[in-house]
């Protein structure tokens, strides 16, 4: 049974460290809320306390101090009485504590609180108490004093000298000294109130000399100074093999793993004790978690990841097939997959890694950071910065359910649209089946009512139905929220202007000024918005849908189609179309289905194989399989081949321009060249766009333009809308079978033989400008297309397209050629020339 002190005493923890060897990890947090096993350094200071008996305690607070007084509180939740005094200036460590003189009114404790120790205080106030002392230190033995202050004292503990770091020849004990003292009350009349004052450096020498009883307490048990890196991690280790006497939070099982409350780990990962698992953690199969690491609270760890004597802080997310080894990651952080972090390396709070970085060994990253994909970082980030990334990526705005895209941000997406549209104008908004997109669109809605904005919910729904509401009922904007269909913890937050196109450039930037300085409009009372859920929404779409199509000519054909919905919200929407469509229908994944949703690439592939092996059985025409927002779509023809990708832009062409009347054809600039020598023929203009969905969707609002496609799977037809809709072109690609009189497999079998093969170059992105400079340079002299990136012809059936990637520091090549040889030879012959020397 541990001795408890009388209540007489009171206890002052030092917290107003500031912890500058500990940085980055003390850039955002005062040194005593750095977590040791995933609890502030000072709530274990707070435990030993009340262990011991202190209840009535005072925190000194100089370094960011409302972290520590909105942790703790009054105190309460410890069963404590817990005041404060902040330093406005610094004080030294004796006249922080002089500062609190006002409430210090009788024998007390100064423990300071970013040290870890399980030293018995209540032991060392009787030592105190029997000696009779004014001051009393606590020392503990020390392997190597060098690096701390030696006390020496007699036989009876008296303390006869001090020595400050001294070297081996002065060494005479090895008896450190704590921090943790032991005074009378009338000590602090000694200290002056008028400059900067230390106990070790200024008042205990002075005490000594003027023959005050002082006392040291040699003490059993831990104590460490937690005071850079190596020893933050030594600390864990000590704390994790049982050598500390404190609480570590959550259920200690075999081997010395310790699982806090909700934590998912599959089955498959491997863990080797000791090991700490915080709260509501989640680690994904093949995963191993190695000896003498923390997982803080609220972390996701992807499949096959390594982490090995290394501490993972609160809420940060470790993406698949990370390395993690003797190293720290902070807060908040976003470690993309593939990133290796060596030993000594520690990443500040708030950081993004992209996929493929190395972080060497004893690199410091500070918070705020972002580490490009695909970098090696040999020193510390301590200034650089790419700065903020845009808020806008390829696919709107993008990122982890609540990682990258949470609730808060949702509302202030919102606040920042709304912002940008006159009071009471509407906006459409949609989502798919998933729980993560509602929860999101309703945080959004919320954001876009309290800007003075009405919100027309069409709740699930296939996103063209979303655009078509808008283009056709006037509305202001539209927004649609869904999982993506490349990773289930990845969400899509898509804008469309008041034609149901995706947003332009200009209007993303003033939402993201709008968002990034918090200039939201806040609506007065009588202004806030409503939200409204129009009816019949879907029947609107079907019916407009109808009306441009040749429905007796497809009621003819009596078409025999597997249509796989993929879970997706077109289950919805395409049953009733495809009655009036005479179709003879076999449906698969027919229901929206959050969990089964077909989002991965492999899952879907393997769709798209099982729904080639039904349609034979079936002996149907053709399969579909369609994205989740019923935006793109892949087919498979009579034989159960695939046809998807940039074969099937060019079957679209096909069938376009022998069936459609002339006019423009647009086609992104990294598609083959075979289009042109479709369509030219046959009096169609070839007009080439960027790659992006939404310079698309700029073409097609050209006039004359009748059709415009991408590689993807994604189609517009802008007799009907000028946006991706893979249930019109389903429709549309019935209608054109139907007149041909053709087999799906003998359209495509017709079609010419072309190779386009692509490739990925890694780069930085301050190299990125210079390599577009320097191609467009050393090649200007040939036939050069810079719609989108720099296009190289080389012979009118072979050319190289070098496109610099938006938000990563990547390249991306295209290539077609003669052959895939020819165009594994033109990839090689550019990858040469970027990675090669500049000259």
């Amino acid at each position: 049974m541990e001795e408890v002190v009388s209540p007489d005493m009171q206890a002052v923890i030092m917290a107003g460290g500031q912890g500058t060897r500990l940085r980055p990890l003390t850039s955002n947090w005062p040194k005593p809320m750095v977590p040791v096993v995933n609890k502030p350094i000072m709530e274990h200071i707070v435990e030993l306390l009340k262990r011991h008996g202190f209840t009535d305690v005072i925190a000194t607070l100089q370094f960011l101090p409302t972290v520590i007084t909105n942790y703790f509180g009054d105190g309460s939740t410890w069963g404590m009485d817990i005041s404060y005094v902040t330093e406005e200036t610094p004080l030294g460590t004796a006249g922080s504590v002089r500062n609190a003189r006002s409430v210090i009114d009788r024998r007390f404790i100064v423990v300071s609180g970013d040290a870890v120790t399980d030293i018995d205080l209540a032991a060392a106030a009787g030592f105190h108490r029997e000696r009779e002392a004014m001051v009393t230190i606590v020392l503990k033995s020390a392997p190597n004093p060098l690096e701390f202050g030696l006390v020496i004292t007699d036989a009876d503990g008296r303390i006869t000298r001090f020595l400050e770091k001294p070297g081996w020849g002065e060494v005479f004990s090895d008896t450190i000294n704590t921090g943790i003292y032991i005074m009378e009350p009338e000590v602090l009349d000694l200290i002056p109130d008028d400059r900067p004052f230390d106990f070790s450096k200024d008042l205990f020498p002075s005490l000594l000399e003027g023959g005050f009883a002082m006392f040291g307490y040699v003490a059993e048990g831990y104590w460490t100074d937690v005071g850079n890196h190596e020893q933050y991690l030594a600390a864990h280790r000590d704390v994790l093999e049982g050598q500390v006497d404190i609480n570590v939070p959550g259920h200690r099982l075999e081997n010395n793993v310790w699982l806090g409350d909700g934590s998912d780990i599959d089955d498959s990962v491997a863990l080797s004790g000791p090991v700490l698992i915080g709260n509501h953690v989640k680690v994904e199969g093949g995963s191993k978690i190695r000896e003498y690491s923390v997982l803080g609270n609220n972390v996701v760890v992807k499949r096959d990841n390594f982490v090995h004597r290394s501490i993972v802080m609160d809420n940060t997310y470790i993406g698949p097939a990370c390395h993690i080894r003797g190293a720290v990651v902070g807060h908040n952080c976003d470690v993309k997959s593939g990133v290796r972090v060596d030993e000594g390396s520690v990443l500040g709070d708030d950081c993004l890694v992209g996929e493929n970085a190395i972080i060497n060994q004893g690199v410091l990253v500070f918070p705020f950071k972002t580490v490009d994909s695909g970098a090696t970082v040999n020193s510390s980030i301590i200034w650089e910065s790419r700065g903020m990334r845009s808020l806008f990526g390829k696919r709107g705005v993008a990122g982890l359910v609540n990682v990258d895209i949470t609730p808060e941000k949702a509302v202030r997406l919102g606040m920042a649209y709304g912002s940008m549209l006159p009071v009471n104008a509407q906006v459409v908004t949609s989502r798919d089946g998933t729980r993560a997109a509602r929860i999101l669109k309703r945080a959004f809605m919320a954001g876009l009512n309290a800007t003075g904005v009405h919100v027309r919910d069409l709740e699930m729904t296939a996103v063209p139905v979303n655009r078509f509401t808008v283009e056709s009922h006037s509305d202001q904007g539209g927004v649609d929220t869904r999982t993506s269909e490349r990773d289930r913890q990845w969400i899509e937050i898509n804008f469309f202007d008041e034609h149901g196109q995706d947003i332009d450039t200009n209007a993303q930037r003033i939402l993201e000024r709008i968002y990034s300085r918090n200039e939201f409009r806040r609506g007065f009372v009588e202004e806030l918005g409503e939200i409204y859920f129009p009816a019949r929404a879907r029947e609107a779409y079907t019916r407009a849908l109808e009306e441009r199509l040749g429905i007796e000519a497809i009621q003819g054909a009596n078409f025999k189609v597997v249509f796989d919905y993929g879970y997706g919200a077109a289950s919805l929407i395409m049953p009733g179309l495809l009655g009036k469509l005479g179709c003879e229908v076999l449906s698969l994944n027919a229901y929206t289905d959050e969990k089964r949703l077909i989002t991965d690439i492999q899952p879907r592939a393997d769709s798209l194989r099982k729904l080639g092996e039904v349609v034979v059985n079936f002996n149907a025409h053709m399969g579909l399989l369609l994205d989740g927002g019923a935006e793109r779509l892949a087919v498979t023809d009579d034989r159960g081949e695939i046809i998807s990708g940039s074969r099937l832009l060019v079957l679209m062409v096909e069938l376009v321009s022998r069936l459609m009347p002339k006019g423009v054809i647009a086609v992104p600039v990294n598609q083959p060249s075979v289009i042109e020598r479709i369509a030219a023929p046959r009096g169609f203009e070839v007009v080439r766009t960027r790659t992006d969905r939404s310079g698309l969707m700029a073409a097609a609002r050209r006039e004359g333009v009748v059709f415009a496609g991408g590689g993807g799977g994604g189609f517009i037809f802008p007799d009907f809308m000028p946006a991706y809709d893979a249930m019109m072109t389903f429709a549309r690609l019935l209608e054109f079978l139907a007149l041909t009189g053709e087999s799906l497999s003998t359209t495509v079998e017709a079609l010419p033989e072309f190779h386009l093969q692509s490739r990925v170059v890694y780069t930085s992105w301050e190299n990125k400008g210079t390599v577009m400079r320097e191609l467009l340079e050393a090649h200007a002299d040939e036939q050069l297309d810079t719609t989108d990136g720099v296009r190289i012809d080389i012979s009118d059936r072979s050319w190289i397209l070098v496109l610099p990637d938006p938000e990563e520091p990547v390249l991306h090549l295209y290539a077609e050629g003669d052959g895939e040889v020819d165009c594994q030879a033109i990839l090689d012959r550019m990858e040469a020339e970027i990675t090669g020397p500049r000259g």
